[in-house]
C-alpha cells in the first residue's frame, strides 16, 4: 500500500528519534512539507540557460550541411535559418502566455487538458513520454558519443558498438545527476551553457576576422543553385527548427520556477533571440572558411571549420561540441521528468511516475524511466531517421498546443492572462505547423509518417480501459508492483497543489 502523510510523518519521528537530536516542530513540519512537492529552485538565469542550453545542442554543429542540402544554396539556406529564429521566437511566446495563465509544470500536456480535454492530452503524454522525450535524448546522446569517441579513432570511423556504448553511459550519468539533486542538475546546466556560449563566440569571431580579409567567395551569388521543390523546403526546416527545438522547455518545469508570471517570458526573450543571432552567426563563418561542397562533403562541419581556421588549437571545437550536446542532453532530461511526472499525477501514466524523492525532493521515478526508454531507443538507432520521426511528430503536437491558445480565448475568457500575444501568432504557428507536417509527406511518402500516427491514435486503444475505465484488475495487478518500487527507491506520492 503507499505511504500517506502520516507514515511520513512517523517515519521522521522515529529517525529523529533515532539519532537523539531534538528538531522543534516547526522545523519537522517545514521538512515534512518540502518532502513531498518540488521546490522552486529555478530563477531566471538558470531558466534563460535552461532554454538556451538545451536549444544549442548538436543541432548548429550537424544541422548546417542539412539545411544547405535541402535548401541547394546560401542565400536560402541563411534564410530559412533566420525563418526558424523567428518562428521559434513566435511559438515561444503565445506560450509564454500559456504558461503564465495556466501554471501547471508539464507544457503541452497541461494546456491541451484545459483546451480539449482528457484525451487529447492523454495522447500527447503517450507519444511525448513514451516516444518523442526519450528518442530527443537518444540522439542527442549519440551525437554526444560519436564526436567523444572520434578523437580516439584517427583516420576512422568509431566502432558503432563504442558510440551506443558510450551513449548509455552518458544518460546513466545524466540521469543519475538528476535524481540527486536540482539544483545540482540546474549548475551543470548553467556550466555547460557558458561552454557553448565561449565556443559559438570563438566560431563568430573567427568568422568575423575572415570577413574582414575578404574571404567572401561563398557568400556571393548566394542564390546560385536555389531548390524549387516544395518538400526540399519542409525538409530543410525541419533540420533547422530541430537546431533550434527547446524553446518552449521552460513550459515543462512552470511550478519549479520562481516567479514565473515574471520569469517565463523573460527569459523567452533573453534566451530566443541569444541562441538566433548565434546561430546566423555561426553559419555565417563556416560559409567563410568552406565552399558550399566542401561544407556538404565534411562529416562534421565544426570539426572541418576549426582544423582550417583554428589550427594548431582546433582540438577544442570537438571538446566544447561534447560540452554542448552533454550539456544539451542534461536539459532533455530534465524537462522529459517533469512531464512524465505530471501526466503520472492526473492518472494518465502509471502512478508510480508522479511520485516524489523523499530525501532529494527529485521526480526520480519519472526521470529513471525516461532514461530506461532512452537506452532502449539508441540499441537501432540512425539519427537522421529519428530526427524526421520526431520533427513529424512534434510539430504536430506545436500545432495543437497553438490552437488550444486560440480556443481558449473564446471558452475560458475569465483566465488571467499576465501575457497576451495578438491571436495572429498562434494562428500563424499552426499553419507553419500544418505545413512542416504536411509537406515532406506529400512530397516523399514515407512509411515512417504512418508508423508514427498509428502509434499516436494506437493510445486510443490503452485510453478507454485504463484511463477512462480504471478497470478494477488493472489496479489490483498494479497496487503491488507500485508498493515494492515505491519502498525500493523511497519515493512518495506529491501533494497536491492549487
Amino acid at each position: 500500500m503507499e505511504m500517506d502523510e502520516d507514515s511520513i510523518r512517523k517515519r521522521k519521528e522515529s529517525q529523529n528519534g533515532s539519532t537523539g537530536h531534538s528538531i522543534d516542530s516547526h522545523a519537522q513540519d517545514k521538512q515534512l512539507m518540502k518532502a513531498t512537492v518540488l521546490q522552486k529552485d529555478v530563477g531566471l538565469v538558470s531558466g534563460t540557460c535552461l532554454i538556451v542550453g538545451t536549444m544549442i545542442g548538436s543541432g548548429i554543429f550537424i544541422s548546417p550541411k542539412s539545411v544547405l542540402l535541402y535548401s541547394g544554396a546560401v542565400g536560402p539556406c541563411l534564410l530559412i535559418w533566420a525563418a526558424c529564429g523567428v518562428l521559434a521566437t513566435l511559438g515561444a511566446l503565445c506560450y509564454a502566455e500559456l504558461g503564465t495563465m495556466i501554471t501547471k509544470s508539464g507544457g503541452d500536456y497541461s494546456y491541451l487538458n484545459e483546451a480539449f480535454g482528457p484525451l487529447v492530452a492523454y495522447l500527447y503524454s503517450w507519444t511525448t513520454v513514451m516516444v518523442l522525450k526519450p528518442s530527443s535524448f537518444a540522439i542527442i546522446t549519440l551525437s554526444f558519443a560519436e564526436y567523444a569517441s572520434t578523437p580516439f579513432y584517427p583516420g576512422c570511423t568509431p566502432p558503432l558498438i563504442v558510440t551506443k556504448c558510450l551513449s548509455a553511459a552518458a544518460i546513466v550519468i545524466i540521469v543519475s545527476v538528476n535524481c540527486f539533486s536540482v539544483r545540482l542538475a540546474t549548475y551543470l546546466q548553467n556550466f555547460f551553457t557558458a561552454a557553448k556560449l565561449f565556443i559559438i563566440s570563438v566560431i563568430v569571431v573567427a568568422g568575423i576576422v575572415l570577413l574582414a580579409q575578404g574571404n567572401t567567395v561563398t557568400l556571393s551569388n548566394a542564390f546560385n543553385g536555389t531548390s524549387s521543390s516544395f518538400g526540399a523546403y519542409g525538409l530543410a526546416f525541419y533540420n533547422g527548427l530541430w537546431a533550434y527545438d527547446g524553446w518552449n522547455q521552460l513550459n515543462f518545469i512552470t511550478e519549479e520556477l520562481k516567479d514565473p508570471y515574471r520569469n517565463l517570458p523573460l527569459a523567452i526573450l533573453i534566451g530566443i533571440p541569444l541562441v538566433s543571432v548565434c546561430y546566423m552567426l555561426v553559419n555565417v563563418a563556416y560559409f567563410t572558411a568552406m565552399t558550399t561542397t566542401e561544407l556538404l562533403l565534411s562529416p562534421a562541419v565544426a570539426v572541418t571549420f576549426g582544423d582550417r581556421v583554428l589550427y594548431p588549437v582546433s582540438w577544442i571545437i570537438p571538446l566544447f561540441v561534447v560540452f554542448s550536446t552533454f550539456g544539451s542532453a542534461n536539459g532533455s532530461c530534465f524537462t522529459a521528468g517533469r512531464l512524465a511526472y505530471v501526466s503520472g499525477r492526473e492518472g494518465h501514466m502509471v502512478k508510480i511516475l508522479s511520485y516524489i524523492s523523499l530525501k532529494r525532493y527529485t521526480p526520480s521515478p519519472a526521470l529513471i524511466f525516461n532514461g530506461l526508454l532512452a537506452i532502449f531507443y539508441i540499441i537501432p538507432a540512425d539519427i537522421n531517421t529519428l530526427i524526421n520521426y520526431f520533427s513529424f511528430a512534434q510539430w504536430a503536437f506545436y500545432g495543437l498546443t497553438s490552437l488550444a491558445l486560440i480556443v481558449m480565448r473564446f471558452t475560458r475568457k475569465e483566465l488571467h492572462r499576465p501575457v497576451k500575444v495578438p491571436i495572429v501568432l498562434p494562428c500563424l504557428i499552426v499553419l507553419v505547423s500544418c505545413y512542416l507536417v504536411l509537406a515532406p509527406i506529400i512530397d516523399k511518402p514515407e512509411l515512417e509518417y504512418l508508423y508514427c500516427a498509428i502509434f499516436i491514435f494506437g493510445g486510443c486503444l490503452l485510453y478507454y480501459p485504463f484511463v477512462h475505465l480504471k478497470v478494477k484488475w488493472a489496479r489490483r495487478l498494479i497496487r503491488p508492483i507500485t508498493m515494492h518500487l515505491q519502498l525500493l527507491m523511497e519515493v512518495v506520492p506529491a501533494e497536491k497543489t492549487e
